[in-house]
């Protein structure tokens, strides 16, 4: 598949999803609290997502690595699980000092946007509050280096630069380019890769999604196929926004 320019029709769509979407998370993420499971969170997903009129395009969709569809609507992600935990087969309550991530994606009018963010549960300790800090000034340095003209390269450049000694920057997910499909090109490295990438141009639409740990950047997946863990054990911290390419610089559409 080649690298896609959306259309001014396009855009509008984009747009609005995407602050449908950020409305679906601000939803979400005050049931993250001592007491309430990841399955309370999948729940009031799929009841916000009719409420919309918007499709869950994670449900029921099969990556490459996994040996089945995905069986949520959203993923929901506690400590050392970085990515892609499943909310509603093991339901897990939440307590407090707990890190956990939401991700999910929506179509609005057949327009995919996609945006995840990590909260702590209750009174977040002081070594959790750095690790959101980050993670949060990470996505905001690849979304200021996603201009027309540079390259995705800049954007992973720009995400390991912000990260301080003692964090680990996951290589083993990346961003991507979306809005036609949940996954098109190009790739976005949250990492610096030996090749320059992509060029970004007016009409991209990329998810940029830094995936940052308090130890190793590598992981393993889990029997289930999608659950993916830190090896060390370590927490972990997903922040991800869906960013449009325009002359005038990165408009990120998932935010109200």
């Amino acid at each position: 598949m080649s690298i896609t320019i959306k259309t001014a029709e396009d855009i509008k769509k984009l747009r609005k999803g995407g602050k449908i979407l950020a409305s679906i998370l601000d939803d979400l993420e005050k049931l993250v609290v001592p007491g309430n499971t990841t399955l309370d969170i999948e729940d009031e997903a799929m009841a916000l997502i009719e409420k919309h009129g918007v499709e869950p395009m994670i449900l029921g969709y099969q990556p490459g690595f996994a040996p089945r569809p995905y069986p949520a609507a959203t993923c929901v992600s506690i400590n050392d699980v970085l990515v892609h935990g499943i909310p509603n087969e093991h339901p897990e309550e939440f307590i407090a000092g707990d890190v956990v991530s939401i991700d999910t994606v929506i179509a609005y009018e057949g327009l995919v946007v996609d945006a995840a963010r990590t909260v702590a549960v209750g009174e977040a300790s002081e070594e959790v509050k750095r690790l959101l800090e980050v993670t949060k000034e990470a996505l905001k340095a690849g979304i200021k280096a996603a201009k027309a003209g540079n390259y995705t390269q800049d954007i992973g450049r720009a995400v390991t630069e912000s990260v301080p000694a003692g964090f680990g920057i996951v290589e083993s997910f990346c961003g991507h380019g979306l809005g036609y499909d949940l996954h098109e090109e190009p790739n976005v490295p949250n990492f610096i890769t030996k090749d320059k990438g992509a060029k970004l141009k007016p009409g991209m639409v990329i998810a940029i999604e830094p995936m940052i740990t308090l130890g190793s950047k590598e992981v393993e997946v889990l029997p289930d196929g999608y659950t993916a863990v830190t090896v060390d054990g370590s927490l972990s911290a997903h922040m991800e926004h869906t960013i449009l390419i325009t002359e005038d610089g990165p408009e990120i559409l998932t935010i109200n």
